[in-house]
C-alpha cells in the first residue's frame, strides 16, 4: 500500500505540474534523459524521465520510469499525454521494431492523462540496447499520434547516480524561462502579422 501511494503521488504530481515535473525538452537546450533520486520515508525513489515539448511550449509526452528500492522494491512506467485520448486503447509503446506493449490509462484531469503499469526487466533491457522508443496514443477521432524518443544516453543515465534535486530544479527554472521567451517571441510575431493584415485591409 505504501509503495502504491508513493508511486501514485509521483505520477499525480507530474500530472498537476506538467511544466514543473521531472522533464527534459526535446526541442530546447535541455535534451535527453534525466534521473532524479530522493529518500522518501524508508525507501529510495529514483525517476528516470524524458519529456517532449513542442516549439510553442506545449508538453506532448512525458515518460517516467520509477524505481522504488527498500524493504519492498518495485519498478513502474508512467506516461503522460494531453487530454482528448481514446481511453480504452491505452498507450502503445515499442522499442525500434520490437514487440508492442500497451500501458493502460489510470487517470485524467483537465490538462492531461496518465497511463501506468509495471516495468519489467525485459523492457528495460530493450531500452538499453535500442535506438528509439515510440509512444503512440489514439485521439478521440481514432487517429494514432506516435512520438519517437531517442534512447541515446538512456543506459548511462539509468545506471548513473541521478541528479540532486537542487540541480534539477535549476535546470527546470532555465527551461521554463526559455519556454516563456519562446512564447513571447511567437506572440510578438503574431501581433506583427495581424498589424500587417490590418494595414492592408485599411
Amino acid at each position: 500500500m505504501m509503495l502504491s501511494k508513493i508511486i501514485l503521488g509521483i505520477l499525480s504530481f507530474c500530472m498537476l505540474a506538467f511544466l514543473s515535473c521531472f522533464s527534459a525538452d526535446a526541442q530546447q537546450p535541455m535534451e535527453g534523459w534525466r534521473k532524479v533520486c530522493r529518500k522518501q520515508e524508508d525507501v529510495d525513489v529514483c525517476n528516470t524521465m524524458n519529456n517532449i515539448v513542442s516549439e510553442t511550449g506545449q508538453y506532448l509526452t512525458m515518460v517516467n520510469l520509477i524505481e522504488v528500492l527498500g524493504k519492498e522494491s518495485q519498478r513502474r512506467i508512467g506516461i503522460q499525454v494531453p487530454t482528448g485520448r481514446f481511453i480504452p486503447e491505452g498507450i502503445k509503446i515499442k522499442i525500434d521494431n520490437g514487440k508492442e506493449k500497451v500501458v493502460p490509462y489510470v487517470m485524467c484531469n483537465a490538462s492531461s492523462c496518465i497511463a501506468n503499469d509495471s516495468l519489467d526487466i525485459s523492457l528495460l533491457d530493450a531500452m538499453k540496447k535500442g535506438k528509439n522508443l515510440t509512444i503512440a496514443s489514439m485521439n478521440f477521432q481514432g487517429v494514432l499520434n506516435p512520438i519517437k524518443i531517442s534512447l541515446d544516453g538512456f543506459s548511462q543515465v539509468l545506471n548513473g547516480p541521478g541528479m540532486r534535486e537542487e540541480a534539477f530544479q535549476a535546470e527546470q527554472d532555465k527551461l521554463q524561462k526559455t519556454i516563456r521567451l519562446k512564447q513571447q517571441e511567437l506572440e510578438l510575431r503574431m501581433r506583427k502579422e495581424q498589424e500587417k493584415v490590418k494595414v492592408k485591409v485599411e
